[in-house]
Parts: structure tokens; sequence; C-alpha cells
């Protein structure tokens, strides 16, 4: 609606449409408004075409076949009317649409022409640019009388010449020109894009998106556009969003919610956006396509946010960093609602309004209460889900187990084109240990499973820079369980265990091995996962005298990883074949130092009846009390040993013999350079020395 149109009124249930010729009475207002303006530009269509008919200077061309005559675009849009009021005088001069022009008529109706002219700030010219760019796909009448106007039957949308010359607006009027250019409202804000760009400026050809097109129409659908990155959110009453509310109603529209492990910045921002009167629009970077061009994407989310009057949430903000600042500054700067969520600080040249800037609150209960999740309100019920689907389909009850399952369901698969992602299966009986160990692992565990409400609900984290992470070193011989161990603590607090590859984190080149070391803590602590560094003290390692500028870039990568591990959230464990390898910094700043010492017989025996399980047959001759007795290896060895003779013997067909293990116990002797003694071998020496 644009001021200036004379009032009046008509009943929708009155008018008739020649569209198949239906009643309308179930037409909603906001659609036979429209079509009624395009009923009024159709009519100065038709007088435009008249004149240009008059002022033909050549109208008997033989070639005007070639394109629409005058006579063809004048009999078409002398035909029926999109809508016709049926009191309407036989003459055509009383068309029903002016009686639709006064905007005080329609109180309380939604008009959408009107909602967009609101939303995008457009000028009353502005509307008629609008409505003459989108008449060939409302009316396709229209587009062959647009080809006679242009001279040209391909040219079947309106021209910047062509709508200007519409609207009775100069077309050298830089005011004018200026409503076309990139900052103007309708082509800021993405309603009518200018095609053509290489043709002279009067030329150029102006299309509406189908998206606006269908808004004008009653669709609500979100742009195709946006579908690969559209997220989900779980708006949630629990939390205190008055602060949050009054800025918006103050008229804030840019907030930045810096956001951390434990915290539900989607959920916080989605429920102060409800309560304010919005609707929500949420994108979910981590879901963009390789080479998207995040401008125009930016342009198409504000536009569907203004449309649809919601606010546009969008994370991560890291990943529009990377992009180049100029991503962040594509959404901080477009005219929308917009909620920018992320866990690094805000840089003023991202924007040139700065946003309000706020921590986003803590998650207000766990997922699970005896699992160690941390899931923000929307992986919890996508992890919910996930866990009833598969129950439905084994045909059993939802279990604790089938939560787990579901909520390590939502690790992103970032971390795994870093890291080895391994879904544990070993268990405490599976790991042999001296008890105190195995206690003291138990306590590892309740760090993990209990941190949050220590830190959080009891107040220990307060006035600490620290991260909440809990990280912890394994030390021992080769072989003596560190790495199961750590999968038995993931198995136990239903996480998954992430491997590192460290030929994917050490770089020969500066400051790259720091690059991935952050990104791989950044994506571990998204994830409900263990990370576990093996072999850590190549990374990890001592400080030394700096002798050249190798030696000095080494002690930068150890004093970054220092401070890095201050902040890490997540939950980490080292190990190491001997802790004097690692930088004595790093052993203050973990939470658990754990020895796992050599096996000793007691152990050796429960290791080998362990790996020599009973379902394996076995002749009389297998001794496996000498074999804990006498031979003083590591669990890892005493697996080698196993498997070597249970190959040995499948592959003779015959069941397992002390025969095939001593010489398995001979390969492994020779594999870790020791002698073959008789002292050790007794009685089975000379098959030891044989094999040798």
């Amino acid at each position: 609606m644009t001021p200036g149109d004379t009032a009046g009124s008509v009943s929708p249930s009155r008018s008739r449409s020649f569209l198949g010729d239906s009643e309308l009475s179930s037409t909603c207002s906001s659609e036979v408004y429209l079509l009624r303006r395009i009923e009024r530009l159709r009519r100065r269509v038709a007088a435009a075409v008249t004149t240009r008919q008059v002022d033909d200077p050549n109208p008997d061309d033989r070639f005007r076949g070639l394109y629409v005559t005058a006579d063809q675009a004048l009999s078409l849009l002398n035909d029926r009317p999109l809508l016709v009021d049926e009191t309407a005088t036989s003459d055509g001069d009383r068309l029903v649409l002016e009686a639709w022009a006064d905007d005080r008529q329609l109180e309380g109706e939604e008009i959408r022409l009107r909602t967009v002219s609101l939303a995008f700030g457009l000028s009353p010219i502005d509307v008629e640019i609008l409505l003459v760019s989108l008449a060939p796909d409302i009316d396709p009448r229209l587009e062959q009388a647009y080809g006679y106007l242009h001279d040209d039957v391909t040219r079947r949308r309106a021209s910047v010449g062509l709508a200007l010359e519409l609207c009775g607006v100069d077309p050298v009027d830089p005011v004018a020109r200026g409503r076309f250019s990139s900052a103007a409202p309708l082509f800021a804000g993405g309603l009518i894009r200018v095609e053509e760009s290489d043709r002279p400026f009067l030329t150029r050809s102006l299309r509406v998106p189908d998206t606006v097109t269908n808004f004008l129409l009653g669709d609500n659908q979100v742009d195709p556009a946006l579908l690969p990155v559209l997220g989900y959110v779980q708006p949630l009453a629990d939390f205190d969003s008055r602060p949050l509310l009054r800025a918006l109603r103050s008229g804030v529209r840019l907030v930045y919610i810096r956001d951390r492990v434990g915290a539900a910045a989607l959920s916080y921002a989605a429920s102060a956006a409800e309560a304010a009167g919005w609707g929500t629009l949420t994108l979910d970077l981590n879901r963009l396509a390789a080479g998207q061009d995040i401008e125009e994407l930016a342009i198409v989310a504000s536009r569907q946010a203004r449309l649809t009057r919601s606010a546009l949430i969008v994370e991560p903000l890291e990943l529009l960093v990377e992009h180049r600042p100029g991503g962040v500054r594509a959404f901080a700067e477009c005219e929308a609602l917009v909620f920018l969520i992320g866990s690094r600080s805000w840089d003023p040249l991202w924007s040139k309004s700065p946003p309000l800037c706020i921590d986003a609150p803590e998650i207000p209960k766990p997922f699970i209460d005896s699992l160690p999740f941390r899931l923000t309100p929307e992986q919890a019920t996508q992890a919910l889900d996930a866990a009833n689907q598969q129950a439905l389909a084994d045909g059993v009850e939802t279990s604790l187990e089938y939560l787990a399952a579901g909520a390590r369901a939502q690790n992103t698969g970032a971390l795994e084109r870093l890291a080895l992602r391994i879904r544990p299966h070993a268990r405490w009986d599976d790991l042999v240990a001296p008890a105190r160990l195995v206690a003291q692992l138990k306590e590892l565990g309740a760090r993990v499973r209990y941190r949050d409400q220590v830190m959080r609900d009891w107040g220990l984290a307060l006035g600490s820079h620290k991260g909440r992470g809990v990280t912890a070193l394994f030390s021992g011989p080769s072989g003596t369980g560190k790495t199961l161990a750590a999968e038995v603590m993931a198995g136990e607090l239903g996480l998954d265990l992430y491997v590192i590859d460290l030929a994917t984190v050490v770089d020969k080149y500066v400051g790259e091995t720091e690059k991935n070391l952050d990104r791989i803590f950044r994506e571990a602590e998204r994830v409900n996962g263990i990370l576990l560094f093996d072999e850590a003290d190549s990374v990890f390692g001592k400080r030394s005298d700096v002798q050249d500028a190798h030696d000095r870039y080494a002690n930068i990568e150890v004093a970054y990883l220092l401070q890095r591990m201050e902040r890490f959230n997540g939950v980490a464990i080292l190990t190491t074949n001997l802790r004097s390898n690692v930088d004595e910094a790093f052993l203050r700043r973990l939470d658990v130092l754990l020895d796992f010492p050599s096996p000793d017989e007691s152990m050796r025996l429960r290791l080998w009846n362990l790996h020599l399980p009973e379902e394996m047959p076995r002749d009389r001759t297998v001794d496996v009390e000498f074999l804990a007795h006498s031979f003083d290896l590591s669990g890892g060895n005493i697996r080698n040993v196993s498997l070597a003779a249970a190959f040995l013997c499948a592959s003779d067909g015959r069941p397992l013999s002390m025969n095939c293990l001593i010489r398995a116990v001979a390969q492994e002797y020779r594999k870790l350079g020791r002698l073959f003694l008789e002292s050790e071998f007794g009685p089975y020496h000379h098959l030891a020395s044989n094999e040798g």
C-alpha cells in the first residue's frame, strides 16, 4: 500500500477470479490486494503500449513479426483482468482495485506487500518498481507486453528504463536511478536483482527472486538456498532471558553470544527472540558446502528473516572468520535481528556498530545424570530421538546404553579428520593392573563424571581463568596397558576415544603445528569424548637450551601447548614410555599422573589366561604357569606371543601347543633384542635356540 491511493472498500467474497473462474471467498485479502495492484499496473502498461504505437515511426515494418505487435499486446492487455468486481461498470472505468487503496480499510488484515514495504523500508516508488519487476511472474500476459515495449520479443522482464517509465519517473533523475544501486533498499535487501550488468544501465533486466514472489502470494517456505545449512534449535523456558529481552526491546539488533562447553547459546538466543515476539531462523555453518559464497548466503538469509520477521541465529562464528572478516561483516551488518554465536572475543573490525556481547548461560540440567555428557538442548533432543529409534528397531526398551549411544552420535565428524575415533569395547575385566592403579583410574573417572557439579555448582571454578578440562598422564614401559586403560575409561564413562595421529599434527613449517593442535583442542571441546595423545613426549617434550632457530621454535611450540592445555575444557589423556621426557611445566599442570608398572608374575599369569581364552583349542603340553614365571613380558608382549602362537598352530592344523608358544616367545625376544637364556627357557631352550 502506498500513500496517495484512493479510498474505498470491497468484499473479497464478491469478487471473481478468471483463473479457473472460482469463487474467492477463501482467498486471503493479501493475495487479492496484490492481484489488484498488478491489475492497476496492467492498465498503465496498456497505456504505454498505446502511446508507443502512436509514436511508432514505422508501424508498417514488415519485420514486425519478429516481435510482439501493438495489436497483440493491446489485445492481451484488454483481456479480462486477474480480479474484477462483478459490480464494476461495463466500460471498465471503475475497477475495484481503487477501492483497496486506503490502508484504513485494511486494519487488522495481513497485507504482505505492506509487510514487505515496512520491513525493508521501501518508498512508494520502490513498491511500484517491485510490482513492475514481479508482474510477469504473476500475470504471463505482461511478458509479451514488456517484449513489445522493449521492441525485443526476447526481453520479457522489465528493464530499469521500463520500470522508471511505468512509474512515471524521469530516467535521467539521479535520485530515481539511485533506487537501483546496490545500497538501495530493494537491492540491498535482495528483493530485486539487476541482471546483465554488461548492458547499458537502462536496458538491464530486473528479476524478483521466487522466494519473494511466493511470499507475497502467501507461501512461507524457506528459500531453497538455505536448506543445506538450516539448523535446529530448542528454545527452553529455563533461562532467565530478561536482560537480553530488555536489550531487544530497546532496539538492539546485533547480539554476540560467547559460547563455551556446557553452555546453551542457541537455546538462549531462541528463547529471548521468541519472548520478544520474533520467529527464529538458525544457520549451522558447519554444514557449509566447499566454496560457498558467504556474502550471498548472508543476503538470502537476511531477506528470509526480514520477510518472516524472524531473528537470524548464526553459529559458529569461527567458520566465518576462517572464511575472512568479510564473512562476519556480511551477517553483522545486515538489517535483520542477528545473533552471532562463537567462542572467541569480538573483533571491532567485524562490523561498523558494536554488538551486545553476552556469555551463554549454563545448560540447566545434564542430559543423563549418571553419564558425563555435555549436550546442548538441541543435541539432547536429537540424542533421545536417536536412542528411541534404535531401541525400537531392536525391539527393546530405551536403556542407558541406548541413550549413551544416541549422545555419542551427536559428536561432529570434524575431529575424525584429525584423530582416529574408537568406540570402546574394553571393560575393567580386560585391564590387568595393580589394585592401587585401578583405584586411581576410577578416581580419574569420577573427576570427569562430576566436574560440572564440583566446578560449576559448588563454585570451585569461580575466579579461575583455567578451563574445566581434565588432563592425565599415563607413564610406564611399552605394553603395560596405558592405551587400554584409556579405552576402559572411555567405555566406563560412555564416551568415545579419539586417538590423535601425530603425523597430522607435526608440521615442518613454523607455526603450523600450533595451528593443528589448536584445531584439535577446539574440536575436542565440542565432542563428548576423550582425547588420547599416544607417545605424547613427541609433542610435549622438554624445552631445551636455545642453540639455533630450530630450538627456539621448538620451545615456542611447547610454550603454546602449556597455555592451550590450561584453557582446555575437554578430557585429555597423554601417554609416554618415560615420564622424564615430558616437560616439567606440563607435569605441574596435569590433574592426574599415573604410573603403569611392568606386570609381576601373578599379573602375567592373568594376562596369559586372558590372551589364551578357553575357547582356544590347546593340547596338554601348554604350561601357562611356566610362561608367567619364566618370561618377564609386558601385557602387550604377551598378546603378541599369544597371537603368533595361535597362527603357527592354526597353519599346522593342530591345537595350541607349548612348542608353538616357545617359538612365538623366541620371535618376540628377537624383536626386543633379548638373549635366549637357558635359565629362562629351561627345558624348552633347544626349541628357542632352533627358532633363533
